[in-house]
């Protein structure tokens, strides 16, 4: 009963997850730990699970060519190196800190994501100095600061790692506020890289014998086909609703982070 009970409620994280280019692991973390599985364990799965989710939705975004490849295999580079440490300390390293800090950055990139971008990224035609990397998908032109890059993906990595979540919350808004990304290319984009975060940070889990693989192959199969659904859906949304709704899906998501930190 407990494993259709998971199997059900994961499938609709995965859904929300999806839609806006999540990994999902604060809502699989809090649930499996609600359900009484071991708070390490259940991250650990919950990396498991966020690598077949973004799977899932990456096969979805690449059909409609939301996915810029180029940028997110030069984001996750930096990413994955923080995410394999903080997976690796996380039996030494007390996260109450970073979790309050973590929440905070949720709150203000989602009040920062319902305010139009200062410039029109459009009109962007050449990078500004050599370190500023265009890029070009689907008719759109943005610019990437890669001095801004490598320590804030680095940083991102380490510190989602540690709570067992794939760091979308906070790449999207940094794609789209510091960088120009397109929401649309920016949600695409980070339902590729959250995949390849979470793989790092289950590599340094595992080293510490926190993961049953049992359970995470069950609940891989509802998490799969939530995936599809919440990708699909995505693609069907305008970007001006998309960056409302994702406005207040970080809000929900620091509010879940909170609850599960006080316990209640």
């Amino acid at each position: 009963m407990k494993i259709l009970l998971l199997s059900v409620l994961l499938l609709l994280a995965a859904l929300i997850a999806s839609l806006f280019g999540q990994g999902g692991g604060i809502l699989y973390t809090p649930i499996q730990v609600l359900l009484g599985i071991p708070f390490k364990t259940a991250a650990t799965t919950s990396l498991f699970l966020i690598m077949v989710m973004a799977f899932s939705s990456t096969i979805v975004f690449h059909s409609v060519q939301a996915v810029d490849w180029q940028m997110a295999i030069a984001m996750e580079t930096p990413t994955m190196v923080g995410a394999f440490l903080g997976g690796f300390i996380s039996d030494y390293f007390s996260n109450t800190l970073l979790i309050l800090i973590l929440v905070g950055l949720l709150v203000v990139a989602s009040f920062l994501m319902n305010k139009p971008p200062k410039e029109n990224i459009k009109k962007i035609k050449s990078p500004k100095k050599f370190w500023d990397w265009q890029r070009n998908r689907n008719s759109e032109t943005y610019n990437i600061n890669i001095l801004l890059l490598i320590p804030i993906t680095l940083l991102i990595g380490f510190l989602t790692s540690l709570v067992g979540i794939g760091g979308g919350a906070i790449k999207v808004p940094m794609m789209v506020l510091l960088f120009g990304v397109p929401i649309n290319i920016a949600i695409g984009s980070s339902a590729f890289m959250v995949g390849l975060t979470a793989s790092a940070g289950m590599i340094g889990h595992i080293t510490m014998g926190h993961w049953d693989w049992r359970i995470s192959l069950i609940l891989a199969i509802p998490v799969f086909i939530g995936g599809q659904m919440g990708s699909k859906l995505s693609t069907h949304i305008k970007q001006d609703k998309l960056r409302k709704w994702f406005s207040l899906f970080l809000i929900i998501i620091a509010a879940l982070i909170l609850i599960q930190q006080i316990g209640i």
